[in-house]
This record gives structure tokens, sequence and C-alpha cells, in this order.
């Protein structure tokens, strides 16, 4: 067995493993990295699948780690650092979330993987495949490099692993505490809530019609859009039949759970629908607010001008008419939204979602806002 190792075309065969394994890690760990709320999310979707609640308050801890190791790994492989004790990890991973990604999509099924964030949404199946693809690289490389030794750092090496590591884990933990650099989720800034609600509702249920003609020479079917003019051509087509199909994906688009109440009922609407800004405080808890916290809060609210509307959102159950002080600044209006969407609207558990006629303008962690 050693000489296939040494065998050129097993080095190249090698040598290719490592560099598409370590891409894939590298692209999949920093779209995760750079959302650490969002792989939250999806960790404790497995929680709760695998009945380990328990663990949740570990959860924003263990994403930043998880992500970050997955970065640091890739970078290593593709660098070739400690090759040898990396090919390792990289087995044992695999090996990991092959069979926890075959459960997810049979036995214990969990709808979302988050393998790489909220940029490509992949099926368990879909993530399954992808494993079973990843796997046999990982076991190339490791194989290849098997006899060099586990331990053996250089100086250079120890030089990349501390860049590398201090590099993966920045990313999580500056995403955490600030916003994600890049956001690929539906209330990015510049979009429009209610139109892309109305073309999201407008996508789920439109109906696609469909016209099958007839080649007159040929005697062969082909189907036409009504947008297509060629089927004008009644010396060349015969209509055979005008179908009506659904346009129904399966999947409700995100924004479509965009939903704003209070003891009143439903206020999505009305809110969306106010004219100038609307200054939307996200608080994922009321109760024992920190003191910086109520001092940047309350900030926005005295810088709001009379003609501006601020609101409160919270997850949290409220009173017929109930209102909450920022460190002395005017009252504001609390509103219900489900904190699963809160937090897709903003990765932070207190920041600030700014509405320009119903356009998002600005979003802030509450450590960023400028006022």
């Amino acid at each position: 067995m050693s000489a296939l190792r040494n065998r050129r075309w097993f080095r190249y065969l090698s040598h290719a493993c490592r560099v598409l394994f370590a891409i894939t890690f590298i692209v999949s760990g920093f779209f995760k990295a750079i959302d650490p709320w969002g792989t939250a999310l999806n960790i404790n979707n497995y929680l709760a699948a695998y009945n380990l609640e328990v663990l949740k308050p570990l959860v924003m801890v263990f994403s930043i780690w998880l992500c970050g190791a997955e970065l640091m790994m890739g970078c290593m492989l593709l660098c070739k650092v400690r090759i040898r004790l990396i090919s390792i990890f990289a087995v044992a991973s695999m090996t990991f979330f092959t069979l926890l990604t075959f459960l997810s999509a049979t036995f214990i099924p969990v709808e979302d993987c988050g393998c790489f964030g909220e940029v490509i949404k992949l099926t368990p199946w879909q993530t399954f495949a992808k494993n079973l693809v990843l796997y046999p690289m990982a076991i190339c490389f490791w194989y290849r490099y098997r006899p060099d030794k586990i331990f053996s750092f250089t100086k250079l090496e120890l030089v990349l692993t501390v860049v590398f590591f201090t590099f993966a884990m920045s990313v999580g933990t500056y995403s955490y505490f600030h916003l994600p650099p890049l956001d690929f989720l539906p209330y990015k800034k510049g979009v429009n809530i209610a139109e892309e609600m109305e073309k999201a509702r407008a996508k789920q249920t439109s109906n696609d019609v469909v016209l099958v003609y007839r080649n007159r020479k040929s005697g062969k079917l082909k189907e036409f859009s009504l947008k297509d003019k060629a089927w004008h051509n009644e010396k060349k087509w015969e209509w055979v039949e005008t179908r009506v199909e659904e346009n129904e994906s399966g999947v409700e688009p995100m924004i479509l759970e965009f939903y704003i109440s209070d003891t009143e009922g439903d206020k999505t609407a009305e809110l969306l629908s106010t004219t100038g800004r609307l200054y939307m405080i996200c608080a994922s808890s009321l109760d024992d607010i920190d003191e910086d916290v109520a001092e940047r809060l309350g900030a926005v609210v005295r810088h709001a001008s009379i003609e501006d509307t601020v609101i409160c959102l919270t997850p949290e159950p409220l009173t017929v008419g109930q209102t909450i002080t920022f460190n002395g600044a005017p009252s504001v209006k609390c509103y219900n939204m489900d904190a699963k969407n809160l937090k897709t609207m903003l990765r932070a558990n207190y920041g600030l979602v700014l509405l320009e006629n119903g356009t998002i303008v600005e979003k802030f962690n509450y450590r960023d806002i400028p006022y």
C-alpha cells in the first residue's frame, strides 16, 4: 500500500482532493462565521431534534467555535500546515457530519443544516450527498500524508496556525458583537418589506399558462409560454391543449413570516405603510436591560424628530397599550414579533432597524448606533 502513496497519479489525486476539500471548508466556514446567529439557530434545531435543549446556553459559543474551526481547518489544509494532523480532524469531522446528515434526511429530520449559512440552501438529502463526495476526498489525502509526523510543527507552521486561528475566531466574534459584514437574508438594506412580501405572495399563488402545440411537419409536441410568440405561426404549429400549472415551490419565502402585532391584532400593513422614518428598536427581552443598552436605545428615541415614528419590537408577551422607556427618553409603544423572525431581521439581542417609507435604510447592533 505504501507504493500507492508514491504513485504520481495518486499524488495528483490527493493534491486535488485536498485543495477542493479546503476550498469547500473555507467557503462554508466563512459564510457561517459571518453569521454566528444563523448557525446558532440551526444548532438549536439539532438540539431540539435530539432532546438536548439543556445545552442551549452554550450554543452561541459553540457556534463561533464551530464556524471558526471549519474556516481554520480549510486554511491550514490549503496551505499544507500540519496536514497530517488536520487530515485526521477532517476524516473525523466528515465521519460525524455524514452520519448526522444521514439521520437528518431519514430518521431524525432537520429541515436545514445551514452548512453554507444563508448563502446556499441545501435540503437534507443534498447535504448528505455533498458529504458523500467530501468524505472520500478526506480519506484520500489523509492516506497520502499518513507517514508524516502529527505534532512536529515548524516555526512557520506555528506562526500560520496562530494567524489562521486568530482570523477564524475573529470573524465570528466580530459578527456576534456587531452585525454580519455580508447580509444574505431577506431583510438587507435597500429592501422594501411590503413590496417584497407582495412579490413573494404573487410568486406563491401565480399560475403558469402552458400552451401545447404540435409541429405540423414532424408531429412532435412542444410547450410554449404565453410570452413566446413562436406558436403564432399557424402554418407550422397546431394547437393541442392549454394547461394551467401551479407555480408552487412548496417552501414559503422567509419574508412572508414578517408579522407585527399588538394586543389588538395584526399591525404589519399599518406600520409598513408609515410615511417617513420608522425606527424599529429590536429587544429580545424587556427585563433587566443593561445600562449601556438602555442608554444607546434611549439615544435613538431622542434622535428621532417629532414627525418620525419609534416603536419597540419584542417577542415577550405584552399588556394593552404597553410602552417602554429607555434611559429616561420619551416612552415608546411596544409591539410583538416572533423571536426567530426578529433574529432573522436583526442578528442581535438589541439593536435598531430603520425604515424610510417601508424600505430598510439602516441596521445597527446597539453597540454601533451612531446617535
